[in-house]
């Protein structure tokens, strides 16, 4: 890692004792006023022993305090939303409160005694570090849905924020030129992430396979290239060859053909017999070679090097596959004493695609490997496609392609039936929904459900719950069932999203403080679905509470898109906090800063709760503290 591991254990300083020189003490006859004085010595001894016990408030020498001078310390906790100081123990908080709290009353009732047991070496002062003013302490943020694995691989190849194809194919070839192994082997896949049609000139038209090869140097060469939401792939002519033979149709996917039946990557009223892009479902017919060991652990201490930087202690892995699984479980053990990876904590949703029941398949874990960092309790099914390439579930056509209405990627009664197992089988059951229908199609079944589970101790998902329908958006809250949301997705998405949904279905659309307000068990989680969007915390603090890009902006101007649905910044703080944790049944461990829970925590240069929206953006961690330890940074 970058940034070691800081610990705060003071190293005792040693005297230097010249063995060979030093007097000897002169033997003398013991007396009995020697032996009682030596007795009274140590009965002393043991009182003040005694009393340093009594006094000590129970910490340990390697106890540590942090303190604030403005009560910055944001705890999380209704009763005692905001202190100045906390005291780490161990993993664990073991006080907060303001310095004389933590100090306790016989401090400052017998401070000379304490004095007199800190020079006689029996008792070691509480190390108490003081933050400048401004700076603040939050719980450690977790992120309620994202993709580890799959961060880290878009990071050799980004696509984000191209403007054209152009811009693309210029990327691909600076990929190339970069790496004489790729250069000199046009055999090798070349594999990217981030490319998305709906900022590129010419309405969101589809690219196609013909668009990769007009650069001779990518001319001939397997390519596949992710769309930003990953719910479609765009590949080179030479995939396609290997492809062969294409068939018809796809359930739950698309491969879009013009009006004579051939095959496109535009618009379906678009005639060219080129093909390039497939949703959803499709994209399982592309033969792109699995990743091997060697890149699996380089993606993943990519993605851990860079959740730490930015203030992330835990992370809810949206679509576990068993190999990924097998991966944390062999290199998340104890070898000796010395631990292996498991830099955060992970909450992991197995995920397998299969219509047959698959639970049976995976094995639960929960407080798995070192330090209890590795969880897999719930599973994750995915309902629909996404909104950016028409693939959402819609119950009536889109507002701007009255063709589409999207696609379940499984039928109702296959989700059903796989919801019901899981059910039985006590799996937590988290399900990717984004458009109304499929949100509605989930909802009816969890409704059925929780007349005979308690939802307390199942705490099922939806992942996104993106568009509802104004009855659907209440109903979810009445059952409890948890919204886990990506705010950063609204922002992403208004640009285009009322165009694909029109202007009364869009209030149903990223709804997220109806979400917040009509919840009755529990708060929303809050998640990036990075590599989707960027990993840091910060940016969907800020989209939650602002509704505008990281530029200032939106379609409705600079108070916001539809900002009557921003969170207030308690809201999104405990969303992304103790909203997420129990989202994974954590609520009782972690997720605010609170006597008895573990001691993750974060340090932020700024106080995100009172400066400006725009300064938000400009907010650095300075540090991220896992189970008390330093995992990143420093005081």
């Amino acid at each position: 890692m970058d940034n070691k591991a800081t610990s705060l254990t003071d190293q005792k300083s040693g005297e230097h004792v010249d063995t060979q020189n030093a007097r000897r003490p002169a033997r003398v006859k013991a007396t009995a006023a020697g032996r009682s004085g030596r007795t009274i010595s140590g009965l002393l001894l043991a009182g003040l022993a005694t009393v340093s016990y009594f006094l000590s408030n129970g910490y340990s020498d390697n106890a540590y305090a942090m303190c604030t001078p403005d009560k910055s310390i944001y705890t999380v906790e209704e009763a005692n939303p905001t202190v100045n100081c906390l005291v780490v123990d161990g993993a664990h908080f073991v006080a907060v409160g303001d310095l004389d709290d933590i100090q306790g009353p016989a401090h400052r009732l017998l401070s000379p005694v304490y004095r007199l047991l800190e020079i006689a070496r029996l008792r070691r002062p509480l190390r108490i570090h003081h933050l400048k003013s401004g700076q603040i302490i939050v719980p450690g943020f977790a992120d309620a849905h994202a993709h580890i694995l799959e961060y880290g691989f878009k990071q050799n190849l980004v696509l984000d924020g191209s403007q054209s194809i152009e811009e693309v194919r210029s990327r691909i070839r600076q990929y190339i030129l970069e790496r004489p192994e790729v250069l000199n082997d046009t055999s090798i896949f070349i594999s990217g992430m981030g490319w998305d049609q709906t900022k590129w000139p010419g309405g969101g038209v589809f690219p196609t396979a013909d668009d990769l090869e007009e650069d001779s140097l990518l001319k001939d060469r397997p390519i596949v290239l992710r769309r930003v939401d990953g719910h479609a792939m765009w590949t080179s002519p030479k995939v396609l060859k290997m492809m062969n033979p294409i068939p018809e149709t796809v359930e739950g996917g698309e491969i879009i053909r013009d009006s004579s039946g051939k095959p496109t990557g535009k618009f379906r009223f678009i005639i060219t017999s080129s093909l390039s892009v497939f949703l959803d479902n499709a994209m399982e017919l592309i033969p792109e070679p699995p990743w091997t060991e060697t890149q699996m652990m380089e993606y993943y201490k990519t993605t851990m090097d860079h959740a730490l930087a930015v203030g992330l202690t835990s992370i809810h892995d949206a679509f576990a596959t068993p190999e990924f699984i097998a991966f944390l479980e062999r290199h998340g053990r104890r070898t000796g004493t010395t631990a292996k990876y498991l830099f955060l904590r992970l909450y992991l949703m197995g995920g397998i695609k299969d219509d047959v029941y698959w639970g049976s398949r995976l094995t639960k874990r929960i407080n798995y490997g070192v330090d209890g960092r590795l969880t897999l309790r719930s599973v994750k099914l995915v309902a629909d496609g996404a909104l950016g390439s028409w693939g959402a579930a819609l119950l009536s056509p889109y507002s701007d392609d009255s063709s589409k209405t999207g696609f379940l990627l499984q039928s109702e009664e296959v989700l059903a039936a796989l919801i019901n197992r899981f059910f039985e089988d006590e799996w937590q059951t988290n399900v990717h929904c984004i458009g109304d229908r499929a949100n509605h199609v989930v909802l009816d079944i969890f409704e059925e459900l929780l007349q005979n589970y308690s939802v307390t101790e199942t705490r099922p998902r939806i992942e996104h719950s993106q568009i509802f329908t104004q009855d659907d958006l209440q109903r979810i809250g009445k059952l409890g069932v948890i919204p886990s949301v990506q705010p950063t997705h609204a922002t992403s998405d208004m640009w285009y999203a009322e165009s694909r949904l029109g202007p009364d279905r869009i209030r149903g659309a990223y709804a997220y403080r109806t979400l917040s307000e009509t919840s009755k068990k529990g708060p929303i989680a809050i998640g990036s679905d990075f590599p989707i969007e960027g990993i840091n915390p910060l940016l969907g603090f800020y989209a939650s509470v602002s509704r505008l890009s990281q530029e200032g902006t939106s379609p409705q101007g600079p108070g916001g898109w539809y900002p009557d649905e921003a969170l207030t910044r308690e809201q999104a703080l405990r969303g992304m906090t103790l909203g997420a944790s129990y989202a994974s049944f954590s609520e009782d461990t972690v997720g605010s800063i609170y006597p008895g829970k573990r001691a993750d925590f974060v340090i932020l240069d700024q106080n995100i709760m009172s400066i400006s929206l725009r300064n938000i953006l400009e907010t650095r961690v300075l540090a991220t503290v896992i189970d008390g330890k330093f995992a990143y940074g420093d005081l």
